[in-house]
This record gives structure tokens, C-alpha cells and sequence, in this order.
């Protein structure tokens, strides 16, 4: 255990920081919250639309609000408190030798992450529900490059975001069977049969306009990065 602590520690050193004050600035926008907001409303907007009654819609983000709520909010109400494992900005043994940006440190324990558990539980919950591969990668990778932010921020160490994504990825498939659970008891449709909807029933243009908003987010992020460096 105490080889995978030190390995764990030495891997975070090297995912942590940089001398690039853009990365700084990029790195900060991607990992907040409100900058997905538009994502976000993407996925509602998808979910809406390709759901023919408000049972379907109501049945969707009720099983979405479960994975954030069983991915990341119990995580910081029971496991980190019981776990009370540092963050490494603020675990003594290495928190001087981790790049802090911006004076961001987190909350005191970091495991496990929430980020890691609550991204990646929304992209295998929306990966099983759309059937797009699109946006199963599109999903997958928003949840890596969030993962990828908290350790070049030094709030988490990997081994934290690791146990996030694979309790991430159990929610989220739990999230998914049951749906289908309850899906199949208020659907008559059981597939479609054309070359503009995904095999559960979504149009392929909507799910490229969430596509759209995830890529104009991140060129949101670079540009906001650029303009912080001149003012």
C-alpha cells in the first residue's frame, strides 16, 4: 500500500502545473462548474426533444439528477469525511512541492473525487441512453478533460480521480438499467429503423447541435485563456 501512495504522489507531481499562464487560465475555466452550464442545457434540450411525452423527459433527468446525486453529493457528505484523505495542495508531506494556481487548493479531502465520479457518470449514463458513438467519445472525453484539470490543479491526487471514474462508471450504468427498467413499462416503440435517428430514437442533428456546444465551450475556454493574458 505504502509503494501505491508514493507512486500515486509521484504521478500527481507529474500531471500537476506548468510555467504556462495560459494553461493556468484554460485550466480554471474548464474545471468550474458554470462554464458547462451550456452543455448542460444541450443535453436537456436533446433529452426534450426526442422524448414524446414529460413522463420520458421526467424519467431522463430523474436518472441523470441520481448520478450526480449518487456519483458526487453523497461522495462529499459521507466518503471524504470518513476517508479524510488530503488533497495534495494540502497534504503536508507534498503540498509545498504542488503548483497551486491562482491560490486554489479545494476543500481538505479529495477522496474521491467528485469531478472524476459525476462527469463520467453523466457520459456512460448518456453513452448507453443516446447510442451516438459521437457522443459517447464527445462524453467521454469532456470527462477526462475535467479529470485532467483537477490534477494539473493539484486537488486530487490519481488514485482519487481513478476510484471516481470507476464508481462513476458504476452509477451511471446503474442509472441506465433503470431506466430501462421503467422505460419499458410506459414505451411502445422498442427501436427505430433509419439512417437519421440512433437505434434508441434520437436524431443524429440533435445530438451534433450538443456536439456544437461542447466544442464552442471549449474554444470559449481558450479564447477567455488568451484575453486574461493582455488585460
Amino acid at each position: 500500500m505504502e509503494e501505491f501512495i508514493q507512486l500515486d504522489k509521484q504521478l500527481l507531481l507529474w500531471f500537476n502545473g506548468s510555467d504556462s499562464l495560459f494553461l493556468d487560465g484554460l485550466v480554471k475555466t474548464l474545471t468550474t462548474a458554470t462554464t458547462w452550464i451550456p452543455l448542460y442545457l444541450g443535453l436537456f434540450y436533446l433529452v426534450l426533444k426526442n422524448n414524446d411525452n414529460v413522463q420520458k423527459v421526467l424519467l431522463v433527468l430523474g436518472c441523470a439528477g441520481l448520478c450526480v446525486f449518487l456519483a458526487g453529493s453523497l461522495n462529499d457528505l459521507f466518503v471524504k469525511p470518513w476517508v479524510a484523505r488530503w488533497r495534495p495542495s494540502r497534504d503536508p508531506e507534498i503540498a509545498m512541492l504542488v503548483d497551486v494556481v491562482n491560490g486554489y487548493r479545494g476543500g481538505r479531502y479529495g477522496f474521491f473525487s467528485s469531478h472524476a465520479a459525476n462527469t463520467f457518470s453523466l457520459a456512460i449514463f448518456f453513452t448507453l441512453l443516446v447510442r451516438s458513438k459521437v457522443l459517447s467519445v464527445a462524453m467521454i472525453l469532456w470527462s477526462l478533460l475535467n479529470c485532467w484539470t483537477r490534477l494539473y490543479l493539484g486537488v486530487h491526487f490519481p488514485g482519487d480521480i481513478l476510484c471516481g471514474l470507476l464508481w462513476g462508471g458504476v452509477v451511471g450504468t446503474g442509472m441506465w438499467f433503470l431506466h430501462q427498467h421503467i422505460y419499458k413499462k410506459i414505451n411502445t416503440q422498442d427501436f427505430y429503423v433509419s439512417t437519421q435517428y440512433t437505434a434508441t430514437g434520437y436524431q443524429k442533428s440533435d445530438v451534433d447541435i450538443v456536439i456544437c456546444i461542447l466544442l464552442l465551450t471549449i474554444v470559449y475556454a481558450i479564447l477567455k485563456s488568451c484575453y486574461t493574458l493582455y488585460i
